[in-house]
């Protein structure tokens, strides 16, 4: 009788564990009534080549579903939304490689290994148990208990499935599973196919903007500068009275400023899918979309701007690897880590400070001629140390090696992150820094042929900033544009832009414009009257 209550018990677990986590809701989810349908079911079987299959089976849709939930759990806390395996198996890859730049490559692999034993050696245990010669006799107690818990499971399960929940802390965590994903994956495949169908047929056409036909356009995003930053008090009473400060050091030299707010497509991560649905004005929220969109015609603000005359580069201090997506959109020249003359220490995962990639890039990239840079600051991602300090001689940059004292300073991530109180205070430090670094830049590029376009990439996520009100679930990133011609200015004012470093409070009830909209304004506004 041991053997059956183990067995399903702990089969019980694995099937709840990851709801638990997920739904932080222990109570609510305390039985899961496939472990007491299979589980019994299997054992009361004879020895034979039907019960070996039947436990194999259920150990490997277990296994499977386990995955998925766990996968759930992973995806809910980094990205605020529910797995999707039509769309996130490919990030298992991105997640690793994650976990290198916080913890290094050997513990990255050491956790994984064994994380994977751990699980495996699990299942194996348990397909043991239910392989084992000895069956549970239906003419004794422990296989009458095992043939109640059968019929008892399957009536409740089917009454479940009817939307009679006689249990209320019990659920059918294997079929909601697998239906979801199910779901899932038919909806996804439609919507891929209306989005291609959309993109062939319903192109946006590439546009001059004559409006900033002498100009330089600098967008630069600021990342994990979400809304959260500037409306939750854990983060905005350090950052208010440092864009505060901006905004008199900025004012002080007639450079004018307006703030205000666009909405993100995703949350916690996938900096490049905002980057993407600024540039293209479409919705770009996954990465099958992306690959969609850059694999078209689909014009982009990059094209809009090269028809307008101007050169057009990206400044991307996070990218190692090839970057087939730059040659993609057709920038002109792509400035990846390896060609930004870093001569620094990296700071964990971030391969250079925000502050030495602008710096950089006014004295080598920009020139005189009109000039569109996308730029993406990136001192601000996880694992949020060291934290630097904001030089004030920017002349002592030079090379980077300027860094160099604060290469070992502060914490290391794997002892920061036992302590999340002081990961958010962490967060909200690095994000400040970030945005007075770009705050401060603008003070030396920011003058009447200049239009800086300073925007978050994505609310951090939900494990940083929680999920309970306004703030904290909002997709909205704050947005800052800053020039010393007013002219420039007065289209974002008209649109509900406040004058300032501060945007205006959010509304709980306001709906917030999206991302993809940017490409649609610069061309209304600036473009062919």
């Amino acid at each position: 009788m041991g053997r059956l209550w183990v067995s399903a018990l702990v089969m019980n677990i694995i099937l709840v564990a990851p709801l638990w986590w997920r739904f932080e809701d222990v109570g609510g989810r305390l039985i899961a009534w496939e472990a007491w349908l299979v589980v019994p079911l299997i054992l009361l079987l004879p020895r034979g080549g039907w019960r070996t299959c039947l436990a194999v089976a259920w150990i490997l849709s277990v296994l499977v579903i386990t995955l998925f939930n766990l996968g759930d759990v992973a995806t809910y806390l980094a990205f605020g939304r529910s797995f999707n395996s039509y769309l996130d198996v490919p990030l298992a890859r991105a997640v690793f490689e994650l976990m290198v730049g916080n913890i290094g490559f050997l513990p990255a692999v050491i956790v994984t290994l064994l994380a994977t034993l751990l699980l495996i050696a699990l299942f194996v245990i348990l397909a043991r148990i239910l392989t084992s010669p000895r069956r549970l006799p239906i003419t004794r107690l422990p296989g009458l208990l095992a043939g109640v818990m059968v019929t008892a499971s399957a009536v409740l399960i089917t009454l479940e499935l009817n939307g009679q929940r006689l249990v209320e802390s019990a659920r059918v965590p294997m079929v909601n599973t697998a239906m979801f994903q199910w779901q899932q994956i038919t909806q996804t495949h439609a919507a891929r196919k209306a989005f291609a169908a959309t993109l062939e047929d319903a192109p946006i056409e590439v546009e001059p903007l004559p409006g900033l036909a002498d100009k330089r356009v600098l967008l630069t995003f600021v990342e994990s500068y979400g809304a959260a930053a500037l409306e939750d008090s854990r983060y905005s009473d350090v950052l208010l009275p440092m864009l505060d400060n901006l905004e008199q050091r900025l004012g002080g030299q007639d450079i004018q400023m307006a703030s205000g707010w666009l909405e993100s497509p995703i949350r916690g991560g996938q900096s490049w899918l905002a980057h993407a649905s600024a540039l293209s004005g479409r919705k770009v929220d996954n990465q099958l979309w992306y690959r969609l969109m850059l694999d078209s015609e689909h014009g982009t603000l990059v094209d809009d701007f090269k028809t307008t005359g101007h050169r057009t580069l990206a400044v991307m201090p996070a990218i190692t690897r090839a970057w087939p997506e730059g040659r993609a959109y057709g920038f002109d020249a792509i400035h990846a880590a390896r060609d930004l003359d870093y001569a620094g220490p990296p700071l964990n995962w971030v391969t250079m400070p925000d502050q030495y990639t602008l710096d950089y890039t006014t004295r080598e990239l920009l020139g005189d001629a009109p000039v569109f840079a996308q730029i993406a600051l990136i001192s601000s991602h996880a694992p949020w140390t060291p934290i630097l300090p904001v030089l004030d001689d920017w002349s002592q940059i030079g090379d980077g090696r300027v860094f160099e004292r604060w290469e070992n300073a502060g914490q290391a991530p794997d002892a920061l992150w036992q302590d999340f109180a002081q990961v958010r205070d962490h967060y909200a430090r690095s994000v400040a820094y970030a945005v007075e670094v770009a705050g401060r830049w603008s003070e030396r590029v920011a003058d009447d042929n200049t239009l800086l376009i300073i925007l978050g990439d994505h609310q951090a996520a939900p494990l940083i900033t929680g999920d309970d009100n306004v703030a904290e679930a909002t997709f909205a990133v704050p947005v800052h544009v800053i020039s010393a011609d007013p002219a420039l200015l007065a289209p974002w004012i008209a649109r509900g832009f406040t004058p300032g470093m501060r945007p205006q409070a959010l509304d709980q009830d306001a709906e917030v414009t999206h991302m993809r909209a940017l490409r649609h304004w610069l061309r209304e506004d600036y473009g062919q009257p």
